[in-house]
């Protein structure tokens, strides 16, 4: 699933002419949210933006674990001097791409706005069609999700610390109510070849709380 820590993808910003992304990640352990959903996974990426607008593709396939979930999310995303906004399609192996019927289909929609203040950013998202998850009543719980995320640079790497919250109770993470399920500290050391080709090497610690679990993963990113 897409998200602002995702290695690879790159923040479009306003240009003159269209720009484009290509690239994929290999990591070691597919960890969303603080939720763990694959064992090591190739997660390619294809991407156009224009002016702050931007449409991605971002798929993720396991390798080691034929069972993991095949996921591909489509993003379309407005970004204009540190705000953001958009929405995601999250689709699921376990269903059919073009069913959308409510109660079948494995396609999740998600709204997301966002502020980067440079030293800080925050980003709310909401799930708002598809198959979202329950709240106690049995009923669409509009499952949602905050985060807040710092960069610095120490040591020669590039770190970001991340601490992620589900306000309320959703069968998606499976939360009670309030609660922290993602905290964590992620380091990158980006290799530039021939000043062209970029293969930043990545490795992060996560924990959840909720779930009482810690992660540590590591990962390569290719892309240009």
């Amino acid at each position: 699933m897409i998200a602002l820590s995702v290695v690879g993808m790159t923040t479009a910003g306003a240009q003159d002419k269209v720009g484009a992304t290509i690239g994929t990640d290999l990591v070691s352990q597919y960890i969303w949210r603080g939720q763990n959903l694959g064992d090591l996974s190739l997660q390619p990426t294809l991407g156009i933006d224009y002016k702050g607008i931007s449409l991605s593709a971002w798929g993720s396939v396991g390798i080691s674990n034929s069972s993991d979930t095949k996921e591909l999310d489509l993003t379309l995303r407005y970004d204009c001097r540190g705000f953001s906004v958009g929405v995601t399609d999250y689709w699921f192996s376990g269903g059919n791409y073009f069913q959308y019927e409510g109660g079948r289909t494995t396609h999740i929609w998600e709204g997301f706005v966002g502020y980067d203040f440079g030293f800080l950013a925050a980003t709310w998202y909401t799930n708002f069609a598809g198959n979202d998850g329950l709240n106690g009543n049995d009923r669409r719980a509009y499952s949602s999700y905050f985060e807040v995320s710092s960069p610095f640079r120490l040591g020669g790497l590039d770190w970001a610390a991340t601490v992620g919250m589900v306000p309320w109770q959703t069968t998606s993470y499976g939360s009670n109510g309030f609660c922290v399920t993602n905290v964590s500290l992620r380091a990158t050391k980006d290799f530039v070849v021939k000043d062209q080709w970029h293969l930043p090497v990545f490795a992060g610690l996560t924990a959840n709380p909720r779930s009482e679990s810690l992660y540590l993963i590591v990962g390569l990113s290719f892309r240009r």
